[in-house]
C-alpha cells in the first residue's frame, strides 16, 4: 500500500509530498497523522535545512476528506473534532519549526489545503493554480489557523470578503494580495521552491528561527513585552556562532559563512 505522505531528501532540502491524487490529496485521519510525524522528524533532523511541502499529481491539497468525515461512525462532528486535533498539530509544527517551510503550490489549494499553504513561510504558486478557502461554501468554519494567518496577510476586510464570498483566488491575485511569494509557470513550482530553498540554506538558520518566532508571536504581545523578547533574542543571536560570524564578516568586509557546525540548536 502506498504511503499517503512521502518525504524525499536531496542534500539539505527535504520535500514532503501529500500523495493521495485520487482524493485530490485530501487528508483523512491517517494521512494527517502521518504528516505530523514527518514534520516532527524533520524539525529535529540537523541535516535538513529547509522543508518544502507539495502535492502529488496536479493538486496541492483539497483539505479535509469530506467523504471520509461523512462516513465516520460517530458522525461528522466527531470526525472533524479528531481530524482538527491532528491537523492543528501539523500547523503548529510548521509555525514552530526553526527552519524555513515553503509551500510548492502545484495546483488547487482549497479548504485545509488553503490553510496549510498559509501556514508555510513562503508560497510558490504555479500560474494556473488557485487558492480557495472553500469551508464556508460547505457550511463549515475555517480551521488550520486560516482565520489567524489570513487577516495577518491580507487585512481583516479582505479576509472577511474571502470568507463570505469564497471566490477562487488566482495566482495573480494571490501575488497582488500577499498570499503568494512568487508565481511561476505551470510545472515549475517544485523546481523554483527548491531554488529558493538552496538560497535560504545559505542564510543563518539560527537567525531565521528566532525572527520567525518573533514575527509569529508579535500579535500576542504588548509593545513592551515584545520589545523585551526582541532584546532577549538579539542577545541570544549575538552569542551564537552565526551571530559572531556575521558581525566579524561585516567588520572584515567579507561574505559571512553560516550554519558551519550545528544547523539549528542555539548554544
Amino acid at each position: 500500500m502506498n504511503e499517503p505522505i512521502k518525504t524525499t531528501a536531496l542534500g539539505e532540502i527535504a520535500t514532503v509530498t501529500i500523495d493521495r491524487p485520487k482524493f485530490f490529496n485530501a487528508f483523512d485521519l491517517d494521512t494527517i497523522s502521518l504528516l505530523v510525524s514527518h514534520l516532527i522528524n524533520l524539525a529535529v533532523n540537523d541535516s535538513v535545512k529547509v522543508v518544502i511541502i507539495s502535492g502529488g499529481g496536479k493538486v496541492f491539497c483539497a483539505g479535509g476528506d469530506l467523504k471520509w468525515a461523512k462516513n465516520w461512525p460517530d458522525g461528522p462532528a466527531a470526525a472533524f473534532h479528531n481530524l482538527a486535533a491532528r491537523y492543528h498539530q501539523a500547523i503548529l509544527e510548521i509555525r514552530r519549526m526553526k527552519k524555513p517551510v515553503i509551500a510548492a503550490i502545484n495546483g488547487p489549494a482549497a479548504g485545509g489545503g488553503f490553510s496549510l499553504a498559509l501556514a508555510c513561510d513562503f508560497r510558490v504558486m504555479e500560474r494556473s493554480a488557485i487558492l480557495r478557502q472553500a469551508y464556508t461554501s460547505s457550511g463549515l468554519s475555517i480551521d488550520g489557523a486560516g482565520t489567524f494567518n489570513l487577516p495577518r496577510l491580507v487585512g481583516l476586510a479582505k479576509a472577511l470578503e474571502i470568507a463570505a464570498f469564497d471566490r477562487p483566488i488566482s495566482s495573480e491575485k494571490a501575488l497582488e494580495w500577499g498570499l503568494a511569494t512568487k508565481v511561476v509557470e505551470d510545472g515549475l513550482a517544485l523546481e523554483e521552491s527548491t531554488n529558493m530553498a538552496h538560497e535560504l540554506a545559505q542564510k543563518s538558520l539560527h537567525s531565521f528561527g528566532l525572527s520567525k518566532r518573533l514575527l509569529t508571536d508579535s500579535f500576542n504581545h504588548s509593545l513592551e513585552e515584545h520589545l523585551e523578547y526582541e532584546r532577549e533574542f538579539l542577545s541570544v543571536a549575538g552569542d551564537h556562532r552565526d551571530g559572531r560570524e556575521g558581525v566579524s564578516a561585516f567588520v572584515e568586509k567579507r561574505m559571512p559563512v553560516f550554519n558551519q557546525i550545528c544547523l539549528i540548536r542555539a548554544d
